[in-house]
């Protein structure tokens, strides 16, 4: 009997319309998805859509406002578990993280449907969508430009092999070379090289360089007495 006792044809009709608006505007988001063949398409955003404003409409109906808000808190972490399972990593290279934000987006505008912010889910949806659309365009041009040296992110390292004999003085060298070039290093390591050298290995601080810097000073180690071959090298960081 007590479902009978909370039937209320106003608040009914308030959560129709608030899963309506989260229906609606989750599978605009989600027909964009699918259009483009992604992981989460059409369904899956729908779905979090309106299961994220069932959740949120049911804790303003019980618990008012103040339970409305703890209960997004908790949509928005939950999300994020669901999120995590479209992000795959293939080799360098990861894949899913729009997927991810996408259901994040659709999860915000159902929560806002659920706390009777019709208005404001209809804004949120089609912030999501130009996201996804209007931006598309511009990240495209971005890609399709050679990276320049100077202003990528990269790890870098200078290599010197050197006679075991001259190791010290040629680590200290290269040392005060790099901070001359206002490289400072970050660490310095050693290998064997063979029986009779040894590799240095030196790592900057630095995520990006001018590489006619770096040449002058594989030029000047290259000089040094001792010294069998000096260079650099760049690797990309993730």
């Amino acid at each position: 009997m007590e479902a009978f006792n909370q039937f209320n044809l106003s608040s009914l009709i308030d959560t129709a319309i608030s899963l309506t608006t989260a229906f609606a505007h989750g599978s605009l988001i989600g027909l964009e998805r699918q259009y483009r063949q992604r992981t989460a398409g059409l369904r899956t955003n729908t779905l979090v859509a309106v299961g994220a404003a069932v959740f949120v409409d049911m804790a303003n109906r019980l618990n008012g406002h103040e339970g409305a808000v703890h209960v997004a808190a908790y949509v928005v972490s939950g999300i994020g578990f669901l999120g995590a399972g479209a992000i795959m990593k293939e080799g360098a290279n990861v894949i899913g993280l729009n997927t991810a934000a996408t259901l994040w987006g659709s999860a915000a505008v159902g929560a806002c449907a659920g706390a009777d912010l019709i208005r404001e889910a209809v804004v949120g949806a089609l912030f999501v969508l130009a996201s996804n659309t209007l931006l598309r365009p511009v990240v495209n041009r971005i890609n399709r430009r050679p990276v320049q040296e100077s202003s990528g992110e990269a790890t870098y390292s200078v290599y010197v092999i050197c006679d075991r004999a001259s190791q010290a003085d040629v680590q200290e060298k290269l040392i005060e070379l790099l901070e001359a070039s206002s490289y400072p290093v970050r660490d310095v390591d050693q290998h064997a090289f063979g029986q009779h050298d040894t590799e240095i290995e030196a790592n900057p601080y630095v995520t990006a360089v001018e590489a006619p810097e770096l040449d002058r000073v594989i030029e000047q180690l290259e000089s040094l007495p001792g010294v069998r071959q000096a260079f650099w090298s760049a690797s990309a960081e993730e």
